[in-house]
């Protein structure tokens, strides 16, 4: 009996060392959509993070709040910042939404004439 639960153990372990771990692709990929440079994937971002904006370190500083991106397979937290205003334009905040097909558009925020 003991001679079995040695020959099974040994088994098991001749076994388990032939595995070979490796991670999956990733199922996730992103394409430029063709209309403007939008990044498309097929998994919805998460929430947005809240943040507590801080004061405005100079005159005439516009918050840009973070957004969630895309990079290496994965959405990622792009943290918000104060920029330099920009006379004659408004700030646009990059945007995910989606298309009803199980895809979803960012869409590029910037700088854009009133």
């Amino acid at each position: 009996m003991i001679n079995l639960k040695i020959a099974l153990i040994a088994a098991s372990t001749l076994v388990l060392t032939a595995c070979i771990v490796q991670p999956l692709p990733s199922q996730y990929t992103a394409y430029d959509d063709g209309y403007g440079g939008d990044t498309v994937v097929e998994v919805a971002p998460p929430a947005p993070y809240a943040e507590v904006v801080p004061l405005a370190p100079y005159l005439g500083a516009v918050w840009i709040g973070g957004y969630w991106g895309w990079s290496g397979g994965q959405h990622v937290w792009n943290r918000g910042h104060y920029e330099h205003g920009r006379a004659g334009y408004v700030y646009r905040q990059p945007a995910w939404n989606g298309d009803g097909h199980g895809r979803y558009h960012l869409h590029r925020g910037g700088w854009g004439r009133h």
